[in-house]
């Protein structure tokens, strides 16, 4: 028999959801199957699994301690290199900096990612034990393209990682972007419209009226800089959907510089012979955290930065976008 206590960073979840992270080899109808027989009791009780788990909740399973090992898989925490920058931790959360060329998320079974780094990271200073856990296991909040730079949030625990989607979800966090596009902008824009996922196709649309399958989107522009040519930009992401700030800019014809799905073949030639540009100017240089209840108040009005990749400043400079 074993026998688990709920804490705060467990609390808020349901109680299936829960188990089956935590038996995380264990097929649902069987967990089910465990519930119906009395093999697991939820504060003295036979559980339905819809039960939201709140602190101090009493978890007991009448396994043998053999038939539980055998339906935990087991993780293994390996050692990784570290290329991401830590802009701010503290109990609760891990600020990164993401750097060009990282997947965020890995995307085949043995490959690298933003994600294992900071899984890494968290166990090497002790935030982070894959033993303790019961199932969680830390990750990125939100997404970054491969080549898009900047700032990542990561939840240390199920409540705070909840807490920052939340957040990001209902705006709680503003997200701020760099970029620069072709064209000259002299005044603030606010775009809206509909985006658009092609079927089968890792490509966007943004149109001005609604088609079927089609979600509402809005960006702002606030032009920082212009040489009649191109416009260095800081973007305000409102929603935040697949490619919306690339999108949306080729959509008004301003697409970011170096852009090879939205952008603009001939200006992106230009910058790659010049500088070697392969890829797109958009780092996530800003965020600030607005309105913030719960866990998280003593972060509201703070604002977080970094610096853009030194490649954006070689082409500003080589623009005439900032002085030398």
């Amino acid at each position: 028999m074993r026998e688990m206590a709920i804490t705060q960073y467990e609390e808020g979840q349901r109680l299936d959801k829960f188990l089956l992270k935590y038996l995380n080899k264990c097929p649902k109808s069987l967990l089910y199957k465990f519930m119906r027989t009395n093999k697991i009791k939820y504060n003295g009780k036979k559980p339905k699994g819809n039960e939201i788990l709140v602190k101090d909740d009493q978890i007991k399973l009448f396994l043998h301690d053999e038939q539980i090992v055998s339906l935990q898989e087991q993780k293994e925490i390996k050692e990784s290199p570290i290329h991401f920058k830590t802009v701010y931790e503290d109990k609760n959360i891990l600020i990164v900096d993401k750097p060009l060329g990282l997947l965020t998320q890995k995307d085949k079974k043995d490959g690298h990612s933003l994600a294992e780094e900071v899984i890494y990271h968290l166990t090497a200073n002790g935030s982070y034990n894959v033993k303790m856990a019961k199932g969680f296991t830390p990750a990125p909040c939100n997404r970054l393209d491969r080549n898009t730079a900047g700032i990542v949030l990561v939840g240390k625990h199920l409540k705070a990682t909840q807490e920052i989607s939340q957040m990001l979800k209902t705006k709680q966090i503003s997200k701020y972007y760099m970029s620069i596009v072709l064209g000259r902008i002299t005044e603030p824009i606010v775009l809206k419209g509909y985006h658009y996922k092609e079927p089968g196709k890792n490509e966007v649309k943004i149109v001005d009226h609604y088609i079927e399958g089609a979600k509402p989107v809005e960006t702002r522009i606030l032009p920082l800089q212009t040489n009649g040519r191109y416009t260095l930009i800081e973007v305000q992401l409102v929603t935040g959907k697949t490619h919306q700030i690339r999108a949306h800019l080729s959509q008004i014809g301003h697409p970011i510089i170096g852009d090879p799905k939205y952008g603009d073949a001939i200006e992106n030639e230009y910058f790659k012979n010049r500088y070697g540009l392969c890829y797109q100017v958009l780092c996530a240089y800003k965020i600030k955290f607005e309105l913030c209840e719960s866990l998280f108040e003593y972060m509201e009005n703070r604002v977080f930065t970094v610096a853009a990749p030194k490649i954006y400043s070689e082409i500003c400079l080589g623009e005439g976008l900032i002085g030398s």
